[in-house]
């Protein structure tokens, strides 16, 4: 799983991407469980430093995007105590999403804000497409197959909801 994850991370092009720059940039260690960290934590900013991309180019501003995922995963105040949002700047994102539609009055999502965060998905998606092609099908395989036991552990210690949306991963068969 180290050395898959460490191929991948190696194809992420991590201009403009902050926080990927900075972890790829970190030296590698020997120690398997120290490389498999150093890079899945350089994919997943990868893949979080997009997010951050194309939410800004969908005009989100960053509480009003935590306000609509929590509405779309079912509590809207998942996200907030982790956040540091006061009331009056949770107000305001409830508002302003209103505002554009994306919540209706009872601040419940809308249609609209159904397809706004959808099509930030898949632009997340697109632009973080690049290491996995590269790894191809087969090695991006072989490291889910490897990663969802360890996925799974800490599934079994991680609170739901949580702070970064991460969805419970079940048990393999086996």
């Amino acid at each position: 799983a180290a050395e898959l994850a460490q191929r991948a991370a190696g194809y992420a092009d991590v201009a403009g991407r902050a926080l990927a720059a900075a972890n790829a940039a970190l030296p590698t260690e020997d120690e398997p469980y120290a490389k498999l960290w150093q890079a899945t934590t350089t994919l997943r900013e990868h893949r979080g430093d997009g997010h951050v991309a194309a939410l800004v180019a969908a005009g989100f501003g960053g509480c009003e995007v935590l306000v609509l995922r929590g509405v779309l995963d079912g509590g809207s105040e998942t996200y907030r105590p982790f956040r540091g949002w006061d009331d009056a700047q949770w107000a305001a994102a409830e508002a302003a999403l209103v505002d554009r539609g994306w919540l209706d009055p009872a601040r419940a999502v809308t249609e609209a804000g159904r397809a706004a965060y959808a099509q930030v998905e898949v632009v997340t998606d697109a632009i973080a497409a690049t290491p996995w092609r590269l790894l191809g099908p087969a090695g991006t395989r072989r490291l889910a197959e490897l990663l969802t036991p360890i996925a799974a552990d800490v599934g079994e210690v991680l609170r739901f909801p949580n702070p970064v949306g991460v969805p419970r991963i079940q048990r393999p068969a086996g």
